[in-house]
């Protein structure tokens, strides 16, 4: 249990590399169906841009939902 909370405090110190790793991660599972769901000839590369831009949009909706509904906290 100790070492458990010894990994939640180091991913607490280092949020931005663990953020963005999640992110990479979520990003190769999701670029295939990408690719399988457009239509023509879509390279894998056109896929994982796609993806990513559709995950950054997501998450910048997210931030400002949160930002305009709970202004205190920021």
């Amino acid at each position: 249990m100790n070492e458990l909370s010894e990994i939640f405090a180091t991913c607490q110190r280092h949020r931005i590399p663990v953020n963005l790793f999640l992110l990479l991660c979520l990003n190769v599972l999701l670029a295939p169906a990408v690719q399988a769901a457009t239509p023509g000839a879509e390279s894998r590369f056109s896929a994982y841009t796609i993806t990513l831009l559709g995950l950054v949009t997501l998450s910048l909706c997210i931030y400002l939902f949160v930002v305009i509904f709970q202004p205190e906290k920021f």
